[in-house]
């Protein structure tokens, strides 16, 4: 299936919102099964990493129509589930700027994967920094009360991995909050899931728990920087010891075996201009240091932009379980800004055929509603207006639902749908793409095009958590 069927099923929510080649050579034939359904299917793989098998799980963090697409299909290539997670800024029960609600989000990439041949069991749904950050502005007591509303609706949606950060301070906190606090907030969330667990079916799979915050908040890296510190194992123990207790304050044993990961910092980062590349030698120790209980592995996010060998040594090092996102839109991005380029030289000089103004709408999108981007980006006005489209941070992601963006988008596909994009042009703009076409490995189709250069992105991914290079 191309991405028609997953953009009819997701775009009249997302965007009517309110507002390869290059793998490593790894082959993995101990592969976890999904006879049992997603959340075991996670926890095989972290048992197996564990274990000493280059195997882990990355999740594909973006509301995206065409990526969620492009993770479809990548994930019946290779034979695993497909692993897609939502934050709290995304979907809530206020829909989020989605627009969605979980359940809303749940059954659209759902519907989605099963339109392609994805069963439902190979469809595993994550909450991403599940706590109070979208509503930090208000006081503590109103902020927990709706992050709790919102992980009792991810249960009841089906969610199967719920990540609890409450790190963030509330606007009656302090500046920063002592990991006591955070914990014992982590765990009211945990409560307030599990007790929506008792509501579900019974013989319904209990969520699987990650915890920690080694991690910018949802979003991205603020500033450029220097290169983030690991994380110390010695901090490691101490954040269990302290989350330990308060689960155990709260009665949630059950839960604390659920717990399957640890966000920590492997030292990897990217901003606006930079990325930071993973150097194992500097993890050596975290890596080492992997705690024997409970049977978890380490999970890394702000993944993006890493070296295919390097997402490769991430996995054998225990960070087993990779986010990615922002690379995955920019993917999209560099697409559509390339095919534009095509459009423009064709249909350029017709003047009975209106080219689209993609790069045009988005831009003044931006500059409309600058809350998105201007606390990211610095510099003079052609230092921002290069950064709005090009940074690595990739924050125009946010401004893709707008309608007057959509427009030129459906038109820019319009406009190509008319003719094949001669093969020199691609062969200039998406030389990837050309290479697959000349290959006979790929149609000279303008979705088509687009899917395959974010599902180059999810081949470096699933190499690296163990996918035999085909």
């Amino acid at each position: 299936m191309g991405s028609t069927s997953v953009k009819r099923i997701l775009s009249s929510r997302i965007y009517n919102a309110k507002a390869m080649d290059e793998r490593p050579n790894r082959v993995e034939t101990d592969r976890p099964t999904m006879a049992e359904g997603p959340s075991e299917y996670l926890r095989s793989v972290v048992q197996r990493n564990r274990g000493g098998g280059a195997v882990g799980s990355y999740a594909v963090c973006s509301a995206h129509p065409a990526v969620i697409d492009a993770a479809i299909q990548q994930a019946l290539e290779d034979g695993t589930c497909l692993h897609v997670e939502s934050t709290s800024s995304q979907v809530n029960q206020f829909g989020g700027y989605t627009g969605m609600t979980p359940q809303q989000f749940a059954d659209a990439v759902r519907v989605a994967a099963a339109s392609a041949g994805l069963p439902v069991g190979r469809v595993l749904l994550g909450a991403d920094h599940l706590g109070p950050f979208a509503w930090r502005s208000e006081p503590l007591a109103t902020a927990m009360a709706k992050a709790c509303d919102l992980a009792r609706l991810c249960i009841h949606a089906g969610y199967q991995k719920i990540h609890l950060d409450t790190s963030i301070p509330c606007g009656d906190d302090v500046k920063s909050l002592d990991e006591k606090a955070v914990a014992e907030r982590a765990a009211t969330l945990c409560r307030a899931a599990e007790d929506a667990c008792e509501e579900m079916p019974t013989g319904s799979p209990r969520p699987l728990y990650v915890i920690g915050t080694e991690v910018p908040p949802p979003g991205g890296e603020v500033a450029e920087g220097e290169c983030p510190a690991p994380t110390m194992v010695e901090d490691v123990y101490r954040t269990l010891e302290i989350f330990r207790s308060a689960f155990r304050a709260h009665g949630l044993f059950a839960a604390w075996e659920n717990i399957v990961g640890l966000v920590v910092q492997p030292a990897v980062e990217f901003g606006d201009t930079r990325v930071f590349d993973y150097d194992r030698q500097k993890v050596h120790a975290l890596s080492a240091g992997l705690p024997a209980s409970p049977a978890l592995v380490y999970e890394a996010h702000s993944t993006d932009y890493q070296a295919p060998a390097a997402l490769a040594e991430m996995v054998e090092d225990h960070f087993a379980i990779l986010k990615v996102g922002p690379w995955l839109t920019s993917a999209y991005r560099e697409a559509i800004f390339a095919l534009s380029g095509i459009e423009r030289e064709i249909l350029g000089h017709k003047r009975k055929v209106r080219s689209s103004q993609v790069r045009e709408a988005l831009e003044f999108e931006m500059l409309r509603n600058p809350a998105y981007w201007r606390s990211y980006y610095r510099g003079d006005d052609d230092e921002l207006r290069l950064s709005r489209a090009f940074s690595f941070s990739d924050r125009c992601r946010y401004y893709w639902p707008q309608p007057s963006v959509q427009e030129e988008v459906k038109r820019l596909l319009h406009n190509l749908d008319l003719f094949s994009c001669p093969l020199t042009m691609l062969s200039q703009y998406l030389p990837i793409e050309y290479d697959a076409i000349r290959q006979g490995a790929l149609e000279n189709h303008a979705a088509a095009l687009i899917g395959h250069h974010i599902r180059r992105v999810l081949r470096f991914y699933g190499a690296a958590c163990g996918v035999p290079a085909g």
